[in-house]
């Protein structure tokens, strides 16, 4: 029998995030060698790659980070994700998350393909050879899903935890001109809370206009509403998609009476762009 402890066993867990029986496993194959007991679990996870391929990966986590340049500031979020909340917040993934976020931000693009193809660390390996090194340890499917990269004259960074125990679920860039740097914390909160699709109307685009008229009118129809009304009951309705969707539209997180575009104006500044990722969505 390998000569290992419940404590040995712990320990390798909390090092490699792998399971408590492929723990187990790798140790008795080890005689209870822990560093040939990682490379037992990194092989065999490795081996596993291609049957995890086709796995759902809905957990995971948001990382951002915001570095100045010359025209002021420029933020870059990712969203990484793993099949369950368990390597979600092991220390591997975390790492994972860091060395990704690290590279997202030296390429500046939010083309997640041309990260994980770009390379990292002395050996000049790759990020997505990094996410499988991870994955085959840790015996779960890892994906980096995307990227999204903010500049301005300044940018907000907002991560939300939308489990205490877990890492930030929710994130958000938010890029205002200078004048509105003092109430960018607030308003990526409210677009943290509030899941605007939009910045103003004229990012709407004319073909999810003229299906929301569409829907609408026919709506309007089927409830028997009278013809000469249809296009005031059109106009009415599309002012609330406007409301719900466009971010300058919206009613205030902090003050629902008044709009995002009116907290802005009182402070003579203006949003120029923002993103937002929840874990899976």
């Amino acid at each position: 029998m390998a000569n290992y402890t419940a404590a040995d066993i712990k320990a390798l867990r909390e090092k490699t995030g792998a399971g408590m029986m492929d723990v187990k496993r790798a140790l008795d194959e080890a005689d209870g060698d822990a560093e040939k007991a990682i490379e037992i679990i990194r092989i065999k996870g490795r081996q596993g790659l291609a049957k995890r391929e086709g796995r759902s990966t809905s957990d995971g986590l948001v990382a951002a980070q915001v570095v100045k340049d010359e025209a002021g500031q420029t933020g870059v979020m990712i969203e990484l994700n793993s099949e369950t909340d368990f390597v979600a917040k092991s220390g591997p993934f975390l790492k994972l998350a860091a060395t990704a976020l690290e590279a997202s931000v030296a390429v500046a693009s939010s083309d997640a393909a041309l990260v994980l193809g770009s390379p990292i660390g002395p050996a000049k390996h790759t990020v997505q050879d990094e996410i499988d090194q991870v994955s085959a340890t840790l015996g779960e499917r890892l994906q980096l899903r995307r990227v999204a990269v903010v500049a301005g004259e300044h940018v907000e960074a907002y991560l939300h935890r939308t489990n205490p125990d877990l890492p930030p679920q929710v994130g958000v860039l938010l890029a205002t001109d200078a004048k509105a740097a003092g109430v960018a914390r607030d308003i990526a909160l409210h677009v943290a809370a509030y899941s605007p699709t939009y910045l103003n109307r004229d990012d709407v685009p004319a073909e999810v206009l003229a299906a929301e008229r569409r829907i609408a009118r026919e709506t309007a129809i089927e409830e028997g509403k009278p013809e000469k009304a249809l296009d005031r009951i059109v106009e009415g309705r599309l002012t609330g998609f406007f409301k719900e969707n466009v971010l300058l539209e919206q009613a205030f997180a902090r003050d629902s009476k008044k709009t995002v575009r009116q907290v802005l104006a009182e402070a003579g500044g203006a949003v120029t762009g923002f993103a937002r990722f929840r874990v899976g969505a």
